[in-house]
């Protein structure tokens, strides 16, 4: 840092301790952990104590500048030194097994990861063993030195995030200014079709609402805006119906016109096109009591403003006048909707307001018919096919009997559902249904993701993470004790009703997993833009989550089809993969990035995974067809301090039994999130083929990644019902 720098950082410095250590001018044990902000009192207390340069139980302003100078400034050998000193718990100059032991343990409770301690024995000995070498028995300065300098990325950037909270913001590096992303060329190119088809709704909203205010030109300025924006409104009010026509969409999906039209944005677009209905409502509205104001205000009028708002006297409106008292209750309702829309309300565990507040689109189409004499021309043809659509979407829900015959509780409150697959109900990887269970809400249609394959004869999954009120009763129903307390029949119940009864009360396998017969509902299914995968050569699929749901399905399905291509030798264990592109499938690569909080996440689909990494085979022709790469946010990363010794235990320990020690599987889980621009770099290095990036998850982290792809040049679809 330059003097300036320096005298900012030593101000900044002196301003945080302050405020920490009050009128004491030092902090102590407890003040230091609460700083910290440590789970685990151990490194607290071990970085106190270094810290602590004259063993007087409390640090003073120029002892903690000392330290952290040579955290944040000091060379490798300076931090290396200080790590050691860290493992070193006895001070004796050396580091033995159970001294290392402890330290790993610590490193476990920081980095939220549950193991046995018989694992933690195995990690403790992978990385004495492989740092004693001279087999002392003891692990010397040198020899910690040695072995950190086996992990060049560990030792580019070795840090310590127990200081970040004195560290000055000016040290960080200020951010280099660059192209908004909406002027670059690669957002242009990557989102060609929809801005070209934002374009022509925009265009063709303009030249309505033209046509209209030159025809009524005559009425006056109030009166032509108002026609302009009602002219708007037919189209809108029609076009967001269209956009919402489920089962169109899906067999567009399957033609050429999904390569022109945004399919895959069909939600994006009902959205804007809501808010423009709210807009020109609005808009319409406030032209229209403007208008009244004037002409009840003109010479020889014979109604007062609330009679043209409130009344049917004036008689404006091809239904008995009712133009006035329709548009007030429309533009109430719409209002309502939008509100009840909200990312706050559909994100924030009440989903049922904002799906029972969208069931009112009913009583506005039937309002506008009443309100507007032209509005049934636009209405009449989009509306037929939405009622067969309606139509035909109950009568295949109600078409057979479903049940959901066997449950699983999983960590985190999810709940894995397995239903019965009827012999008509045909899907493809990454579609979604709309799913209704009568015990737990009887007219309630919630949308999920199918999460098996479509060469999955027999069943289908759905896995719901318990987010809103239905979600949770769903969860809490199945983990019920037995479910017969939730159906017991009187003792005046028939002979009949009680066998029915028991083929309904679970048969449990476990605590958390259980067979059952409870009766539900499907409506679907209905694509996605994840359809368009087995059109990529090469595919990065990114969960973040329970967002892993769609690509369960299709990762089951894209090793189903590779598994048709596998070769074995007859002589051997050889085996390997024909590289053979055809229409139904031209991959050549697949990614599968999957980003989860905690340990237990991996849990929801560790066994299909660890199947996905066995079928593969073992050499191809052009390296490994499917590879995985899990990533743990709450794990510290290996650049921390208070985490490297574990990362490397982890990552020598999986080298040695061939599994990675938190999931179980091949791959290695890496700690933190993902640095997006290596990660696609490396993908784009591969070079094998145009790349298409899938995403399910976070709408926070699907910006991130969309930018990078932007970068790049890779195409970005959401996963998004």
């Amino acid at each position: 840092m330059s003097l300036d720098e320096d005298a900012r950082w030593l101000e900044w410095v002196t301003k945080q301790f302050e405020s920490i250590a009050g009128d004491g001018k030092e902090i102590d044990l407890e003040e230091f952990k609460t700083a910290l902000k440590v789970k685990e009192s151990f490194f607290a207390e071990r970085f106190f104590a270094l810290f602590d340069s004259d063993g007087s139980s409390s640090i003073s302003l120029d002892e903690l500048l000392e330290a952290l100078d040579l955290l944040i400034n000091g060379s490798e050998t300076d931090k290396l030194r200080f790590l050691f000193q860290v493992y070193d718990v006895d001070g004796s100059g050396s580091i033995d097994p159970d001294e290392l032991r402890t330290v790993l343990k610590s490193c476990l409770r920081e980095s939220a990861i549950s193991l046995p301690d018989e694992k933690l024995d195995d990690l403790t000995l992978a990385l004495f063993e492989s740092a004693d070498k001279d087999n002392s028995g003891f692990i010397t300065f040198e020899e910690l030195k040695a072995e950190l300098e086996t992990f060049p990325e560990v030792m580019e950037n070795l840090t310590i995030s127990a200081a970040n909270w004195l560290k000055p913001p000016n040290v960080e590096q200020r951010r280099i200014r660059h192209t908004p992303r909406y002027l670059t060329r690669a957002y242009w190119l990557n989102n060609s079709r929809k801005l070209l088809f934002l374009c022509a709704y925009a265009s063709l909203n303009l030249t309505l609402f033209m046509m209209a205010i030159l025809q009524n030109a005559a009425g006056g300025i109030c009166f032509m805006i108002a026609k302009g924006c009602g002219q708007c409104l037919n189209l809108n009010c029609t076009f967001v119906m269209i956009l919402m026509l489920r089962r169109c969409l899906t067999w567009l999906r399957a033609t050429w016109v999904v390569r022109v039209l945004p399919l895959d944005q069909n939600i994006l677009l009902h959205q804007i096109v809501g808010y423009a209905i709210f807009f020109f409502s609005l808009v319409h509205t406030t032209a229209h009591i403007m208008n009244f104001a004037h002409l009840s205000q003109s010479s020889g009028s014979t109604f007062r403003m609330w009679e043209y708002l409130l009344t049917t006297r004036p008689g404006i409106g091809w239904v008995q006048g009712s133009a006035s008292v329709t548009g007030i209750l429309l533009q109430l309702i719409i209002g309502l909707m939008v509100v009840c829309s909200s990312t706050f309300v559909r994100r924030s565990g009440h989903f049922e307001v904002f799906y029972l507040s969208h069931l009112s689109y009913v009583l506005v189409w039937a309002l506008l018919i009443v309100h507007c004499a032209n509005f049934w021309k636009w209405f009449v043809v989009p509306g037929v096919v939405f009622l067969l659509e309606k139509i035909v979407g109950i009568a295949v829900s109600r078409m057979g009997g479903l049940y959901i015959v066997e449950v699983n509780l999983l960590p985190s409150k999810v709940t894995h559902l397995v239903i019965k697959r009827p012999p008509f109900f045909h899907f493809k990887p990454g579609d979604y249904v709309y799913l209704n269970i009568p015990a737990i809400a009887k007219y309630e249609w919630h949308p999920f993701t199918i999460s098996s394959a479509p060469e999955q004869q027999d069943t289908i999954w759905l896995h719901v993470r318990s987010m809103g009120q239905w979600t949770n009763r769903l969860y809490e129903f199945f983990r019920q004790p037995d479910l017969q307390a939730v159906s017991t029949k009187r003792l005046t119940t028939s002979l009949r009703n009680r066998q029915n009864q028991r083929t309904q009360i679970s048969a449990k396998l476990s605590e958390n997993h259980r067979f059952c017969n409870i009766k539900c509902y499907v409506d679907g299914p209905y694509g996605t833009p994840t359809r368009q995968i087995f059109t990529s050569e090469h595919a990065v699929l990114i969960g973040a989550g329970i967002g892993i749901t769609p690509f369960a399905s299709i990762l089951q399905s894209i090793m189903y089809r590779y598994r048709m291509r596998k070769q074995n030798c007859p002589n051997c264990n050889y085996s390997w993969c024909e590289n053979i592109k055809d229409n139904e499938m031209k991959l050549r690569k697949v990614d599968f990035i999957w980003i989860n909080r905690d340990q237990k996440s991996f849990e929801w689909f560790v066994s299909l995974l660890t199947k996905l990494e066995m079928d593969q085979a073992d050499m191809e022709p052009e390296g490994r067809f499917l590879e995985m790469h899990m990533y743990m946010t709450s794990a510290l990363s290996k650049n921390d301090m208070k985490a490297i010794g574990l990362q490397m235990a982890l990552d020598l320990l999986a080298k040695k039994e061939k599994r990675d020690s938190i999931t179980g599987l091949r791959t290695r889980t890496q700690p933190g999130r993902p640095e997006w621009s290596k990660v696609f770099q490396k993908v784009a290095q591969e070079n094998k083929g145009k790349v298409h990036v899938f995403y399910c998850g976070s709408p926070v982290l699907a910006k991130v990644i969309k930018a990078e792809c932007e970068h790049f040049g890779f195409h970005f679809y959401k996963e998004n019902f």
